[in-house]
């Protein structure tokens, strides 16, 4: 039996844009699992096996429901030991969860204000409805006081990077050798970003251009089924 993903849409349920549900896309094709992709609107997320998350990702494995995309990775990597690894060992999940607090404090920030606008833009008129005024309670702000800051952000996004670039000199994942679930984080970050946004972000000949471009034609291209945003 496959595994159900409920993942994040907007109008059109064929691009789907959450970078925690492109992290869970990404585990499950890591393990090679099969699993069926289910598409889920803002407003429909409460909706969701029976209400058990405020947010998606969920996953239903059988009788299991797991939410929230580090415990999905984790489920998976317990569940299935016979399959490649997520984390490479304890010290691979730790430095993951390092990976996820830099990503989530350092890029989602950024890519909240860049990104903001072209989001309401592709949902449904009733999700919209929900968007705008939850995302302007969460920031504090209006939406067009978020858009003053919206250039700004996109010219220092490169330097946000810096990390990341500094780490691919020396090797071509952040799991090392081969990609993690480390990569996975960043590349949710990143592929949000790709599927809702114009703002370039990535210049060609950068080592996070070519390490991204790397994750996008992983697991048989999954990622760069989706096409950018234009």
């Amino acid at each position: 039996m496959s595994i159900v993903l409920h993942e994040l849409v907007g109008a059109d349920e064929t691009r789907p844009f959450s970078p925690h549900c492109w992290k869970v896309v990404m585990a499950l094709a890591h393990k090679g699992l099969p699993f069926e992709r289910r598409a889920v609107c803002f407003t429909q997320v409460p909706e969701v096996e029976g209400g058990v998350s405020r947010t998606v990702p969920v996953i239903r494995d059988g009788t299991q429901l797991i939410a929230d995309s580090f415990m999905i990775a984790a489920y998976l990597e317990e569940t299935y030991p016979d399959r490649p690894s997520l984390f490479g060992g304890d010290g691979g999940q730790a430095m993951a969860r390092f990976v996820e607090a830099w990503s989530q404090s350092t890029l989602h920030p950024a890519l909240n204000i860049i990104a903001l606008h072209e989001i309401s833009d592709i949902l449904a008129p009733e999700d919209q409805a929900y968007f705008r005024p939850s995302r302007e309670s969460r920031l504090g702000k209006t939406f067009d006081e978020v858009s003053e800051r919206r250039q700004a952000e996109i010219e220092g996004f490169s330097a946000r990077l810096t990390p990341l670039r500094v780490m691919l000199k020396s090797q071509p994942w952040i799991g090392g050798s081969s990609p993690l679930f480390a990569d996975y984080i960043v590349f949710g970050a990143l592929q949000w970003a790709r599927v809702v946004s114009n703002a370039r972000l990535l210049e060609d000949g950068d080592a996070v251009t070519d390490w991204f471009e790397r994750c996008l034609d992983l697991h048989g291209g999954i990622g760069r089924a989706v096409p950018a945003a234009g």
